[in-house]
């Protein structure tokens, strides 16, 4: 599973940051990246792996295992050592494939549900906005760009003054343009270019005032534990 801070190094950070600064010198709005390793747990998904290996090893202590003693042999194992090679077969098959989906993403994957990785991403999303406090602006102008790189998702949010001027469309428009660079396989370029076209569109409606100051930070966020 590739990790965010491995993804973006220092010259990526940097252009990300520019871009950022660029985009707020044209428009009163605070913009702000941030790119998650993951956006859940997903526990039940690992134990989902956790229990198809248990499944398997059981298959093979049951077909390896004799099931039937020759008369006379005085050196077979006793009746219980079967069914509790059986249990701890299981039982250690679990443990460990459970414990490899923790640190192997495409084992869990296929087990977790569509709907499921949209509600986890939408949800830090909101969480990242809150806090990262973009809803806490003065003018209520805060815009979130959210990527989350094991789910491939992306989110735009936007505090309630950009809603007003550009209404709930411009989100999704903007998520958009982040999510095709994204597909393109260029995550910096990706939040670039969203962030350029949300300064495009914001400009006009919500201008750079004189007085206007930088009242959040323009440095990329990267989130490496899921809720953090």
């Amino acid at each position: 599973m590739k990790r965010a801070a491995d993804l973006f190094d220092a010259p990526a950070k940097e252009r990300v940051r520019a871009a950022v600064a660029a985009a707020e010198q044209t428009t009163s709005c605070e913009l702000v990246p941030v790119v998650a390793t993951s956006s859940g747990r997903y526990d039940r998904a690992e134990d989902v792996v956790g229990l198809w290996l248990a499944c398997g090893a059981a298959v093979v202590v049951w077909l390896l295992w004799p099931h039937a003693v020759a008369s006379g042999d005085w050196d077979a194992p006793a009746a219980w050592v079967g069914p509790a090679a059986l249990v701890a077969a299981i039982a250690v098959s679990f443990t460990l494939g459970a414990w490899l989906a923790t640190r192997i993403g495409w084992l869990r994957r296929p087990f977790i549900p569509a709907d499921q990785a949209a509600d986890e991403v939408n949800a830090a999303a909101r969480r990242a906005f809150f806090d990262r406090r973009v809803h806490h602006t003065g003018g209520a102008t805060g815009v979130l760009f959210y990527v989350s790189l094991y789910e491939h998702r992306a989110a735009v949010l936007a505090d309630r003054a950009v809603v007003e001027a550009l209404g709930e469309g411009f989100t999704c428009e903007v998520c958009a343009v982040l999510t095709k660079g994204l597909k393109d396989g260029a995550p910096a370029d990706a939040l670039c270019a969203a962030i350029a076209e949300a300064a495009r569109r914001l400009a006009p409606v919500l201008p750079r005032a004189e007085d206007d100051r930088d009242e959040l930070s323009n440095a990329l966020v990267l989130l490496e534990e899921p809720g953090r």
